[in-house]
């Protein structure tokens, strides 16, 4: 018996439930939905995971400020914040994660229990500063005057009897692993990082706290919880099956997802993943992921976006004026992912006039009132465009490598390059012109089935980032009456030309990218 196919698995981070998602949690997310979006596009089997943090003190001290039990503040805000943000932003994630779950704990358990039976855990004194906003044990280069670099507030002094986790047993096995694949590590900036901070030394992990008890207990010592981000980065095997008997349901589950694809990371949570969470898997014995890519900050004002420090923004202040395509497009199409990038309300607009109303939507627009005007609504008969045809199969071919790699600017920059071009077409063959002449009739047919042919092939490249609108314009293309699901049309057949039926009905509906309101944007 074969073994099944080998999903893509691709993860966010989860994120702490102190408070609800911002732009920059979107972000990552609306990113991981692109990139599964677009595998599942290339007729892949895809696993998307996303989900929340809810253990630690900054969850604790979060929920007690708000006079409600820890796990009463996680419910009320996992379901009235989190999962309807990512519903709104159209994110297709296949499973949702919280470390309160039963699946996660006993899974946590089961694994931080193997460890200490292979002797890769042992108690010992912990004494230094921690951030709580970071969950995390600082080195003095992390500090900046007594203060967190990334969260500006004083560090509070631990000092804890705790169990440790050999971390410094894993170094050169780690170091030997980016050196042999360096591209587990993504971009180059971020793998040079950790090489360079494996190099210095690294210390044991402290993996368990003694001073509250919010948290996975330690199966052999229950007065004290699992450190949150030993227990946080096990949901991306939990989630799948880890420590399940390999003959069970989740075992095979298991089989079939992992090693991780690729985990999408901010590059504030670098560290975390790249040293502590493969030296966790290799210490049980247990394939790393694939690929650990840490993405730029969104900044505002030149810091990094924040709620603790008033500058996060909701997603819901921009799709409101700009709409959930927009907002998916821009982020991915503005800022190359990777790297640090503003947002900017103006930059937005522009893009979005510029990019979204003048060239996809214009074209959308003209498109479907010239069948209306001259073909009374139905689509001529087929027609060859080696041009158009030979510059499709390019664009894909760009697309799907640019994307794959996870240069989603580039991407999007080469499939609307070809938009520009059938714009181009459009203005170069004049079918307003060419429609006066009674004897060119068969000329202005053949233009108008192939720019429509164009919008067939950009509905089905721009599906992954803009599934509304280009659902909109599949239906206005009678192409879901004819060619079936937008999404189940293959990245590999987009470029074979002629898809389109002649004959069918072509509607002429609502502009996919509406002029802006002069409004006020602040």
């Amino acid at each position: 018996m074969s073994a099944p196919e080998k999903s893509f698995y691709l993860t966010t981070p989860i994120y702490y439930v102190n408070d609800a998602p911002h732009i920059g949690h979107a972000y990552t997310t609306v990113a991981g939905d692109f990139l599964t979006r677009w595998h599942r596009q290339k007729g892949e089997s895809v696993w998307y995971l996303t989900g929340t943090d809810e253990h630690g003190q900054k969850v604790m001290r979060t929920a007690e400020a708000n006079n409600t039990p820890p796990q009463e503040w996680c419910d009320r805000l996992v379901e009235s914040a989190w999962k309807p943000v990512w519903r709104d932003l159209e994110i297709a994630n296949d499973d949702f994660i919280r470390t309160t779950e039963s699946r996660h704990t006993e899974r946590v358990q089961k694994f931080l229990t193997g460890l200490m039976e292979k002797g890769f855990i042992y108690e010992g004194n912990y004494e230094g500063p921690y951030c709580v906003g970071c969950e995390e044990f600082k080195l003095p280069g992390d500090l900046d005057e007594g203060k967190c670099k990334i969260h500006s507030k004083p560090v509070e002094m631990v000092k804890e009897t705790n169990w440790f986790f050999k971390l410094s047993a894993f170094v050169q096995p780690l170091l030997d692993h980016y050196k042999s694949n360096p591209g587990a590590c993504q971009p180059d900036s971020a793998r040079n990082e950790v090489v360079a901070f494996l190099e210095g030394g690294v210390s044991d992990l402290s993996i368990s706290r003694s001073t509250f008890d919010w948290g996975i207990k330690v199966p052999w010592d229950t007065k004290q919880v699992v450190y949150v981000w030993f227990d946080a980065l096990l949901n991306y095997a939990t989630a799948v099956g880890l420590t399940d008997p390999a003959d069970s349901e989740g075992g095979k589950f298991f089989a079939k997802t992992w090693p991780a694809d690729v985990h999408l990371v901010g590059k504030d949570i670098l560290r975390f993943h790249a040293v502590i969470w493969p030296a966790m898997l290799m210490a049980a014995g247990i394939p790393v992921p694939k690929k650990v890519f840490a993405h730029g900050w969104l900044l505002v004002g030149g810091e990094k976006m924040s709620k603790s420090k008033l500058t996060g923004i909701a997603p819901s202040d921009i799709t409101s004026h700009f709409g959930v395509d927009a907002f998916r497009y821009y982020f991915m199409r503005a800022i190359p992912f990777g790297s640090d990038g503003s947002f900017s309300w103006e930059d937005m607009s522009a893009r979005y006039t510029s990019e979204l109303a003048n060239d996809f939507g214009n074209l959308a627009s003209r498109l479907t009132a010239m069948i209306e005007k001259y073909c009374g609504g139905v689509l001529p008969a087929r027609a060859d465009s080696s041009d158009l045809a030979s510059s499709l199969a390019r664009t894909v071919g760009e697309a799907d490598k640019a994307i794959c790699e996870l240069d989603f600017q580039g991407g999007i920059n080469a499939i609307m390059d070809f938009c520009k071009e059938v714009n181009s077409y459009v203005t170069i063959k004049e079918p307003w012109v060419v429609a006066k002449d009674t004897t060119r009739k068969a000329e202005l047919d053949a233009i108008l089935y192939n720019t429509a042919e164009s919008l067939r092939a950009l509905a089905v490249l721009l599906h992954p980032i803009m599934p509304i609108s280009t659902n909109k314009l599949w239906g206005y293309l009678g192409a879901d009456k004819t060619l079936g699901v937008l999404g189940k049309h293959k990245i590999s057949e987009v470029a074979n030309w002629a898809q389109l039926h002649p004959g069918t009905k072509i509607s002429k509906g609502e502009i996919l990218f509406p002029r802006l309101e002069d409004k006020q944007e602040s």
